[in-house]
């Protein structure tokens, strides 16, 4: 069994976890488009140049969106599958709660940078298209 000092601390990685999974796909593929758009074309061919590892996430996408989204359906179901309880010692209930409550939240942001990338990867050039046929005449 699983103490719950050891249990929270699992808990708690979760969170950090998706935020990165999430974040690395915001970089490689929504950030250069977003400083391409506000006309810093130049910042973003100087930050692939010096971080080249950015142009092998950006080569790889399918991948790493692939994988960040399985992370978040398991994180998902980590977080909110019913039958989920904390201990029952009053300090580390209130330890439990806490740190479900920052993964919720961390979970939300990183759901969030996913979306991001995501559509500024697969959506933005679609989008785009559709705006021109409608509005252009």
């Amino acid at each position: 069994m699983i103490s719950g000092k050891t249990a929270g601390l699992q808990q708690g990685k979760w969170g950090w976890v998706l935020l990165f999974t999430s974040t690395t796909t915001m970089i490689c593929c929504a950030l250069p488009i977003m400083l391409v758009a506000l006309g810093f074309g130049a910042v973003s061919a100087a930050l692939f140049s010096n971080f080249p590892f950015l142009a092998v996430l950006a080569h790889h996408k399918v991948w790493l969106f692939s994988g960040s989204a399985l992370l978040m359906v398991l994180a998902a179901w980590a977080l909110y599958r019913p039958g989920r309880a904390c201990p029952t010692d009053p300090v580390l209930a209130a330890q439990c709660a806490r740190a479900d409550t920052w993964n919720r939240r961390l979970f939300k942001v990183a759901i969030t940078f996913w979306a991001i990338g995501f559509t500024a990867a697969y959506l933005s050039l679609p989008l785009m298209g559709l705006y021109d046929r409608v509005f252009s005449g």
